[in-house]
C-alpha cells in the first residue's frame, strides 16, 4: 500500500493541534465531512477508505464559545462509530484533554464516577485504545478503561523550560493540594536530575466541598526561595492562585507554575492575572490560552505534538524518528 499503513483524522475543531501532530509524523491529515443540521443534530463521516487500516481520531475535549463539551464529545463518538462500521482495523482515540476525568470516585452518596462512564461510551463504539495525556488521577483512568491506554506525560517540557528558568536559583517544588503530591514529587525528581541538586518539595493543605475551597496549610519551607507549583489543570484557578498567594506571604522569591491543560474558565483571567506567579507554563493540549488580556505577557504555551507524534508512531509500528524538544 502507499503511503502509511495507517490513518489519521481530526474532528474540525481539533484540526489546528492535529496539524502539528501530523507534520511531525510527515502524513496528510484524513479527509472527512462533518455536517450541521438545523435542529442542533450533526453527522461525522469519512471520506476516505479506511478498511483494514489502523486509524488514529485526534480530538481535545474541552468546551469553549464554539462548542460544549458534550457537543465535542458526541461528534468523536459518533465518527468514531463511522470508522469501526467502515471497517477500521483499530480504533484508537487520542484524546489530549480527556473530559470528565476528575469525578473519577465517590465523595456523597449517588455521586456518579464519570470516568466509568466516558470508558464505556469509547468502548461501546468499539475503540480498541485511548491514548491521552496528564490525566487527573491515573489509576482511576487506567482502572475505568477495559481498552488499552496510553498515557503520555508533560513532565519532559516542563524541566527543560524549568531548569532554564531557575538556574542556579535555590527551587522548592510545591503541589496546590494533597492529592497532587506525586505528579509534584515526579516533577522535583526530574528537574533535580537536570540541574544536578536535590531540591526540596512541599505542599498546601487543601479541602473542598460544595464548591468551596478551606485549608490554608503550607507544609515546607519557601522563604528566599524559587518556588515551583505544579498541577494537572487550571480551571476557575482559584487553587493555584490559592497557593500562590501563600507562597509569596511565607517570602518566597520568585513563582513559576507549570500546568498541562489550562482550561481558564469563570474567573481564571481576572484572578491569575492578579496572582504573584512570576511566569505560568500551560501546553497546547486546550486552545483556551489565547486571548487572555494581560496575563498573556506571563504565559508560556510548550507545544506537545511531538510527544503525540513519537506515540502515535509507536502504536502504529512507523519507522519515523521524532526528536523531542
Amino acid at each position: 500500500m502507499d503511503g502509511p499503513s495507517f490513518r489519521l483524522f481530526a474532528l474540525n475543531a481539533s484540526r489546528g493541534f492535529a496539524t502539528g501532530v501530523a507534520e511531525a509524523l510527515e502524513v496528510e491529515l484524513g479527509r472527512h465531512e462533518e455536517r450541521e443540521f438545523e435542529d442542533g443534530e450533526h453527522k461525522s463521516r469519512p471520506q476516505e477508505d479506511v478498511a483494514g487500516r489502523d486509524v488514529f481520531v485526534i480530538h481535545s475535549l474541552f468546551g469553549d464559545a464554539q462548542e460544549s463539551v458534550n457537543d465535542k464529545l458526541c461528534r468523536m463518538l459518533f465518527f468514531i462509530g463511522a470508522l469501526r462500521d467502515a471497517g477500521a482495523a483499530t480504533l484508537t482515540a487520542v484524546i489530549p484533554y480527556l473530559c470528565y476525568a476528575r469525578k473519577d470516585r465517590k465523595t456523597k452518596p449517588g455521586d456518579p464516577v464519570t470516568t466509568r462512564y466516558i470508558a464505556a461510551m469509547f468502548e461501546a463504539v468499539g475503540v480498541d485504545r485511548v491514548l491521552t495525556m496528564d490525566v487527573h488521577n491515573l489509576a482511576a483512568f487506567q482502572n475505568a478503561f477495559r481498552c488499552r491506554t496510553e498515557h503520555l506525560e508533560a513532565e519532559s517540557l516542563f524541566v527543560g523550560y524549568l531548569a532554564h528558568e531557575v538556574g542556579a536559583a535555590p527551587t522548592v517544588v510545591i503541589s496546590p493540594d494533597v492529592g497532587g503530591v506525586k505528579r509534584a514529587e515526579a516533577l522535583r525528581l526530574s528537574l533535580g536530575e537536570r540541574l544536578g541538586s536535590l531540591l526540596p518539595s512541599g505542599f498546601m493543605d487543601k479541602r473542598r466541598s460544595g464548591g468551596e475551597l478551606s485549608g490554608e496549610a503550607l507544609v515546607g519551607d519557601v522563604s528566599g526561595k524559587t518556588v515551583v507549583l505544579v498541577d494537572d489543570l487550571i480551571s476557575t484557578g482559584h487553587t493555584l492562585v490559592r497557593a500562590a498567594c501563600t507562597c509569596a506571604e511565607h517570602g518566597a522569591a520568585h513563582i513559576f507554575a507549570v500546568v498541562t491543560h489550562g482550561l481558564f474558565t469563570g474567573e481564571a483571567r481576572r484572578v491569575l492575572t492578579a496572582a504573584p506567579i512570576d511566569k505560568l507554563a500551560v501546553t497546547d493540549t486546550v486552545s483556551a490560552y489565547q486571548n487572555l488580556g494581560k496575563l498573556q505577557q506571563r504565559l508560556i504555551v510548550l507545544p506537545t505534538a511531538a510527544i503525540f507524534a513519537a506515540a502515535i508512531a509507536r502504536i502504529a509500528g512507523s519507522t519515523h524518528r521524532f526528536q523531542n524538544g
